[in-house]
């Protein structure tokens, strides 16, 4: 039995990768969390795996250096998944962003001086990046040598691409210099079934509930590769278990989609029958995005598999039942449910 520790286990990713490594079996499993997306509750589906795994949890601000004492001091592997994230967050609290994730990675980083772990994953961002697409025109798709890149310092947009860099920084030298393995993953464009609404195919769904119309693209023309929580899950496990010391994989997909494509087919799949029009881009958001997956292929194995408009359809059919469904409203997780109807 492998012992596992999951940072942020109870989020959109860290649940996904719990619920995997239950299924499959072989993993002693520890989620550690504060369970802000069901403002400090327990909700139906961690209590699943609490009921049908044996999973354990422990709950805590781990912003506080002390909370991680409760933690044991040999896991075999610890994801560190734990963060603030969402562009709705970045733009309103931008300062809380630095703070909470600045703390929660310092905070793991000294724990670990002081534990005997076999390998740490550090899951980073895309983000990270987009400045030296944006502004540099680097190359399309693109790979983990790409420079890490931030246009404007001062933009909020940019506060958690800044805190997943020092991330990588932080847990690539402590590993170099403590003795202990680690990897990093850097998402791209990660969607699916209860990824609460701080993400633009959940805001799709509630604006299409709302009855938006003419229903407003923004940002029409621009690109992303989408990858599926499936996929994701996937890629990540792989590289806590095959990944190199200190290596960083891109992981996504090389599916290069517009905007426009997306947020037609979702209006597809939510019944609307409205007019589109154009509408300016978000600040800050970049006009292209897809990874270079090469590197995870050839060293992990890792081939997605789920296309966008399969994706797409699992995705936007939990966002129509949950909208319609009496389910108890957790507010920071799916916020405000009624003005959804």
């Amino acid at each position: 039995m492998k012992k596992v520790l999951l940072l942020g286990g109870a989020g959109f990713i860290g649940y996904n990768i719990t619920k995997f490594l239950a299924e499959k079996g072989g993993y002693d499993l520890t989620i550690a969390d504060n369970f802000f997306r069901a403002n400090g509750k327990i909700d139906e589906y961690i209590q699943a795996l609490i009921d049908d795994h044996g999973v354990k949890v422990l709950s805590g601000d781990f912003t506080d250096a002390g909370v991680f004492d409760q933690l044991e001091k040999d896991y075999d592997y610890v994801y560190m998944l734990a963060s603030v994230v969402g562009v709705d967050y970045v733009n309103k609290i931008p300062h809380e962003i630095i703070r909470i994730n600045t703390a929660l990675i310092f905070n793991t980083l000294e724990w670990l001086k002081n534990s005997k772990c076999g390998k740490v994953l550090f899951s980073s961002t895309s983000e990270c990046y987009a400045g030296a697409v944006e502004a540099f025109d680097y190359i399309i798709p693109t790979p983990e040598t790409v420079p890490l890149t931030i246009q404007d310092i001062g933009h909020p947009r940019f506060t958690y691409a800044v805190t997943k860099m020092l991330g990588e920084s932080g847990f690539i030298n402590y590993a170099r210099q403590l003795g202990f393995e680690c990897s990093i993953v850097r998402y791209h464009n990660v969607y699916g079934p209860r990824m609460g609404f701080k993400h633009v195919i959940p805001h799709l769904a509630q604006r299409f509930t709302n009855g938006e119309n003419p229903f407003k693209i923004y940002g029409h023309d621009q690109t992303r590769a989408f990858n599926y929580i499936d996929d994701a899950v996937l890629g990540t496990v792989l590289a806590m278990e095959k990944g190199g010391n200190c290596e960083i994989y891109h992981i996504g997909t090389q599916e290069e989609i517009t905007i426009e494509e997306l947020i037609r087919y979702t209006g597809e799949l939510m019944d609307f029958d409205g007019e589109y029009e154009y509408a300016p881009t978000y600040p800050g958001s970049v006009a292209r995005r897809c990874p270079d997956i090469s590197k995870a292929t050839k060293d992990l194995g890792y081939k997605p598999t789920v296309s966008w408009k399969d994706g797409l359809k699992n995705t936007i059919q939990w966002y129509k039942d949950y909208l319609a469904s009496d389910k108890e409203l957790h507010e920071s997780f799916y916020d405000n449910k009624e003005k959804a109807k």
